[in-house]
């Protein structure tokens, strides 16, 4: 499930989900789903075999689910915040988010993976992102 912070411009929304969709899939070790043809004998690469539906929430609400998704050892938690997006460059963040009170990351987005009855609890009452 990826929730983006509730009234971002179309284009950070997008991109806040690229970024955290990446950082959980690479902390992910189930298989994508095979590759395919089309009628054509063309090859397309496998995709996830999951939904990833897209959310939004204010960002009171992102905090929340962020704690609330951490506090899981069941669920896997990415999210992208204000600081890396922020950051000039990767070693940037890092400095920063190192002198960042945890209650002063603000959050853009994240990525919940696990248990689907469990993140639907978390997230049942998001709407979807538009």
């Amino acid at each position: 499930m990826l929730v983006v912070r509730e009234g971002l411009e179309p284009a950070s929304a997008v991109n806040a989900a690229v970024v955290v969709g990446l950082s959980l899939a690479r902390r992910l070790s189930h298989p994508l789903g095979a590759d395919g043809r089309d009628a054509s004998g063309r090859t397309h690469a496998g995709l996830d075999p999951h939904p990833v539906p897209v959310l939004t929430a204010p960002a009171p609400r992102l905090r929340e689910l962020h704690d609330r998704a951490r506090a899981h050892e069941d669920l896997i938690t990415v999210g992208f915040n204000e600081v890396a997006r922020r950051a000039r460059d990767y070693d940037d963040y890092l400095d920063a988010l190192a002198a960042t009170p945890a209650d002063d990351v603000d959050y853009v987005a994240l990525a919940v993976f696990g248990p689907r009855n469990r993140v639907t609890a978390l997230t049942k009452r998001l709407p979807l992102h538009a």
